[in-house]
C-alpha cells in the first residue's frame, strides 16, 4: 500500500491531467483539440476531496501548471503538487496524440505508481478520458464551468458500475496587476 499522500496526489493527478488531455474524431484532432489544450493551459490551484473509499472525507489542495505542446504535437504538459497537510508531493504528467487519440501518463505511469492515460473524447466544454492501473480501470471527467473555473471528478469501475471517488474544483491563476500603456 502506498502512502496517503501518494494515493492523494496520484488519483488527482489522474484527474487533472486528464482534464488536460483530449481525444476527438480524426477530422476535428487539430484545431478543436488544440483550442482546448490552450483553454485550460496556465495556472491551476484548489481544493479536492476524497468522497469514497478508505481514505473518505481526506481533503487536499493543488497547485498545476499546465503547458501545451508545439506543432506538430498536440498535447500538454503538466507539472505541479498536491498538498495534504504537512505531505507535499511533486506531480508530472504528459498527454500527447497518438493517430485518432491520445496517450499519457501520470508520474511515472502504471508500471510504476502513476496511471496510464488510454482513451478520450473531448465536447466543447467537457471531456471524460478512461484511465488504467494494472487491475483498476476507471475515468475521469473534467468539465469547465468557466473561463476560470475546472471540475473534475474521477471515477473506478466496481463491477459493472463507475463510482466518483475523487472530485476537485480547480481556479485558474490570473495575475491581478494592472497593466497599461503611457501616451
Amino acid at each position: 500500500m502506498y502512502a496517503r499522500p501518494s494515493l492523494i496526489t496520484r488519483g488527482f493527478a489522474a484527474a487533472t491531467l486528464a482534464a488536460l488531455a483530449v481525444t476527438s474524431t480524426p477530422a476535428l484532432a487539430g484545431s478543436m483539440d488544440k483550442a482546448f489544450f490552450e483553454q485550460v493551459s496556465g495556472s491551476w490551484k484548489g481544493p479536492g476531496e476524497i468522497v469514497a473509499g478508505k481514505y473518505k472525507g481526506t481533503k487536499f489542495t493543488c497547485d498545476l501548471n499546465g503547458e501545451p505542446q508545439m506543432a506538430p504535437v498536440v498535447g500538454i504538459k503538466l507539472d505541479g503538487f498536491c498538498r495534504v497537510g504537512v505531505f507535499k508531493q511533486p506531480m508530472s504528467a504528459l498527454i500527447t496524440q497518438k493517430g485518432d487519440s491520445y496517450t499519457g501518463t501520470f508520474l511515472d505511469g502504471s508500471d510504476g505508481k502513476g496511471l496510464d492515460i488510454v482513451s478520450g473524447k473531448v465536447a466543447t466544454d467537457k471531456m471524460v478520458i478512461g484511465l488504467t492501473r494494472k487491475k483498476l480501470n476507471g475515468a475521469m471527467i473534467a468539465r469547465m464551468q468557466d473561463d476560470k473555473t475546472m471540475n473534475v471528478t474521477i471515477s473506478v469501475k466496481v463491477e459493472d458500475t463507475m463510482v466518483p471517488v475523487i472530485g476537485v474544483s480547480l481556479n485558474r491563476q490570473v495575475d491581478s496587476i494592472a497593466v497599461g500603456s503611457i501616451k
